[in-house]
């Protein structure tokens, strides 16, 4: 059974393009990278365990019309937008914060219970409201997901499942990759607190230009 037998349509732009979207530097990414720096391997898969539990939520509301929705009531989205670009701007302001006292704490040492509410808080559901809120996510299932689904198939669910079953794969693989990449970034950077503080800045950075590209982003 192929892909057209599912309702699915362009199969092989769809992929040419999830991987683009993917690989773009986004909050999922960022998120996933700095918390595996920091916290090591096993917070760095609860986080990419977080961003896949959102992208799963985004697609099923993508299946069950929301993003026909979304685009259909502009106000709609502008509510949407502006909370994802709050919540982004709460993270990156807190990672700011983090950094400007020095307080980065060591990368793969285990918790300790000094540790700030902040340091401690979980990374998989972090990273879910991040993703659900992710100015990337919403667009992708807005505006470029559901184009590749074929409007007369009687069964759309399937193929809302067959399409985001291909993404999550992709994202797996290339998260995946990033928590390794975090793992070492944590081994360069265990003696070196002043480099620890600079990357946790950057990211808070980071964040708030990703609450700023979201409150400005439209549906197209």
């Amino acid at each position: 059974m192929n892909a057209a037998s599912l309702g699915v349509v362009h199969l092989p732009t769809y992929l040419l393009g999830t991987l683009i979207v993917i690989l773009l530097p986004g909050p999922n990414s960022l998120f996933v990278l700095s918390t595996s720096a920091q916290r090591g391997v096993r917070q760095g898969f609860r986080a990419a365990c977080g961003v896949f539990a959102g992208d799963t939520v985004l697609t099923v509301l993508a299946s069950a019309g929301v993003a026909s929705l979304l685009r259909a009531y502009p106000a709609l989205f502008t509510l949407v937008k502006f909370a994802g670009a709050a919540y982004l701007g709460y993270v990156g302001t807190r990672m700011l914060v983090g950094a400007w006292r020095g307080q980065a704490r060591r990368t793969v040492e285990p918790e300790s219970a000094s540790e700030r509410p902040a340091e401690r808080s979980d990374p998989l559901r972090r990273a879910l409201l991040i993703s659900l809120l992710n100015p990337k996510a919403i667009l992708f299932f807005v505006a470029f997901f559901i184009q590749f689904v074929d409007p007369t198939y009687p069964h759309k669910a399937l193929s809302f499942a067959l399409l985001g079953a291909l993404a999550q794969l992709m994202s797996a693989a290339y998260l995946s990759t990033l928590v390794l990449g975090g793992a070492h970034l944590a081994a360069a950077f265990r003696r070196r607190r002043r480099a620890r503080s600079a990357l946790s800045g950057a990211a808070g950075a980071l964040f708030v230009g990703f609450g700023v590209k979201l409150a400005t982003a439209s549906v197209g």
